[in-house]
């Protein structure tokens, strides 16, 4: 038997409300208990994401189920810049970090004027570029080509994941920087409010009745069925397949060490 009896895995998003009515490009969750999966849900913005997985974490810890709760963005950035930013290596520092700057509502945020302030600490060209916003934000380049990074441009990982963008991108289709800066925030705010309940994956060892973990949908799965929106397929899909894992692989794709950048699950070392 698995040491989960619930998964859940979560399509983020980095933009603002997306209205309400369901569509690609927004935040999608899906829950699997015993095998079984719930119809995929539909969250317009991330106020309304987080309130969902507060109640979603309360219900399990009733219930006295193990939770695997995944999210589809990356959980560190390449090495050295977590220590260069905080003054520390330790990635949850860094999440920390993120949540004290970050300033969200459903209509707008601050990342972009984020992601310049800590290029304005390494000399104002990098490591982020990338400005989806009408107003020009000083230090913040628009283009990759006037841009310098004085760190690995990419984690270990993500030279194995074929397809994978950047930490640094932050617009532009499929570019994760925005999914990460706005995601962070939510995580490091969950893990206080259940203190003592969650660990995440490859920082911690997975002895909590909670668990969060990286994942990438599009790592192995192709285009859903058709009338489908693929967001919501992909984080069903993702649930079920760890679902139904044998305990034994399950175990083996989580035996990762990758402590400062962490980790996409599924994805084999070399």
């Amino acid at each position: 038997m698995t040491p989960w009896q619930s998964f859940a895995m979560v399509d983020w998003s980095g933009g603002n409300d997306r209205g309400p009515t369901p569509c690609k490009d927004a935040i999608w969750t899906c829950v699997v208990h015993a095998g079984l999966a719930e119809a995929p849900v539909y969250l317009r913005n991330r106020q309304q994401a987080e309130d969902w997985l507060i109640t979603l974490i309360e219900a399990e810890l009733a219930a006295g189920r193990r939770l695997m709760l995944g999210f589809d963005f990356p959980f560190g950035y390449p090495a050295g810049f977590a220590r260069a930013l905080t003054g520390s290596s330790d990635p949850l520092t860094l999440w920390n970090w993120f949540e004290t700057r970050v300033e969200d509502c459903p209509e707008t945020n601050n990342r972009f004027d984020v992601a310049a302030e800590i290029n304005h600490r390494f000399g104002g060209r990098g490591p982020f570029w990338a400005n989806a916003l009408a107003r020009d934000i000083e230090g913040l380049p628009r283009r990759k080509d006037s841009y310098r990074n004085p760190f690995p441009e990419r984690r270990a990982v993500e030279y194995l994941a074929k397809g994978s963008f950047t930490c640094w991108q932050m617009a532009g289709a499929g570019a994760v920087g925005s999914q990460i800066m706005m995601g962070l925030p939510v995580l490091a705010r969950l893990r206080r409010r259940f203190a003592g309940q969650v660990a995440t994956w490859p920082f911690e060892v997975l002895d909590r009745p909670i668990a969060f973990v990286e994942i990438w949908p599009s790592l192995n799965l192709g285009q859903p069925p058709a009338g489908l929106i693929k967001d919501a397929w992909q984080v069903q899909q993702v649930a079920l397949e760890l679902s139904r894992l044998p305990v034994a692989e399950l175990e083996h794709r989580l035996d990762i060490k990758a402590p400062e950048e962490g980790w996409i699950l599924g994805v084999e070392p070399k």
